[in-house]
C-alpha cells in the first residue's frame, strides 16, 4: 500500500476509517486535526524512538537533546565513539544504551534501516525485534513514523489503550491481544486509527502527549 505521506493521506485514511466503522465520526470531532509526525527513516529516526521508551514526553525531549547534542550528526558511526559513561552523562539509562549499542552494531554489519521501511511490515518488524533492546512497540512506531506504514497498529501502547477503552465506553482496558482483535475492524487504515486515538487522548487529557517521540 502507498505510505503516509503527507496530512492529506491521513485525512483520505481518516475518510475511509469512517465508512468502516461510524462511531469514529465523533471521535474524531473531539480530535481535531490528526498530525503527521513523520521522520526520517534512518538510525537517528530509531533513536530517538528508543530514547522515548517508558519515559514521558518531556523526559524524551530533553535526553534525546542533549543526545543530539553530544553527538552530531547523530549516527551510528559517531554514536560508536563515544563511551557508555557520555552517553548516559546525556540521560540514557544503561538498558537504552545497550540497545543503541545493539543498533550500531546491526547498521555496522550491513542493517539498511531506509531500505528496511521500504520492506513488507512483517519482514521489517521481524528484522528490527532480531535485534536486543527492540521490541514491538519500538518496531511498530518506527513503522509508523519513519516507514508510513499505513497499516500497523501499536497495540502494547499504554495510551492506544486508554483511549480505545474510554472512547468506545469498554468496560476496561484492552489487553494487547485484545486491542489487535478490536484493530482488524480498521484495516487497512490502522495507522491512521492509532493516530485518531492519540489524538483523541492529548484532547482528554488537556494537551497531555502520549507518544514521547
Amino acid at each position: 500500500m502507498t505510505p503516509i505521506a503527507t496530512e492529506e493521506d491521513i485525512e483520505a485514511g481518516l475518510k475511509a476509517l469512517i465508512r468502516l466503522d461510524p462511531r469514529l465520526q465523533e471521535i474524531a470531532g473531539t480530535a481535531g486535526p490528526i498530525p503527521l509526525r513523520r521522520r526520517e527513516a534512518d538510525f537517528e529516526g530509531l533513536a530517538q524512538i528508543v530514547t522515548g521508551q517508558q519515559v514521558s514526553v518531556a523526559s524524551a525531549a530533553a535526553i534525546f537533546a542533549r543526545l543530539q547534542m553530544l553527538i552530531a550528526p547523530l549516527t551510528a558511526e559517531n554514536l560508536a565513539t563515544f563511551t557508555d559513561e557520555e552517553l548516559a552523562g546525556a540521560g540514557l539509562s544503561r538498558p537504552k544504551i545497550r540497545t543503541l549499542r545493539a543498533l550500531t552494531e546491526a547498521c555496522g554489519n550491513g542493517l539498511d534501516l531506509a531500505h528496511l521501511a521500504q520492506a513488507p511490515a512483517d519482514e521489517a518488524h521481524r528484522a528490527l525485534c532480531e535485534i536486543k533492546g527492540i521490541g514491538r512497540w519500538t518496531a511498530d512506531i518506527f513503522l509508523l513514523f519513519c516507514a508510513g506504514h499505513p497499516d500497523v497498529f501499536p497495540s502494547g501502547d499504554l495510551a492506544l489503550q486508554v483511549a480505545v477503552q474510554e472512547s468506545l465506553g469498554l468496560a476496561e482496558r484492552p489487553a494487547p491481544k485484545e486491542l489487535d482483535v478490536i484493530a482488524e475492524a480498521w484495516a487497512p487504515h490502522r495507522a491512521v486509527a492509532a493516530r485518531l486515538f492519540w489524538a483523541w487522548y492529548k484532547v482528554k487529557k488537556q494537551g497531555r502527549e502520549a507518544l514521547p517521540v
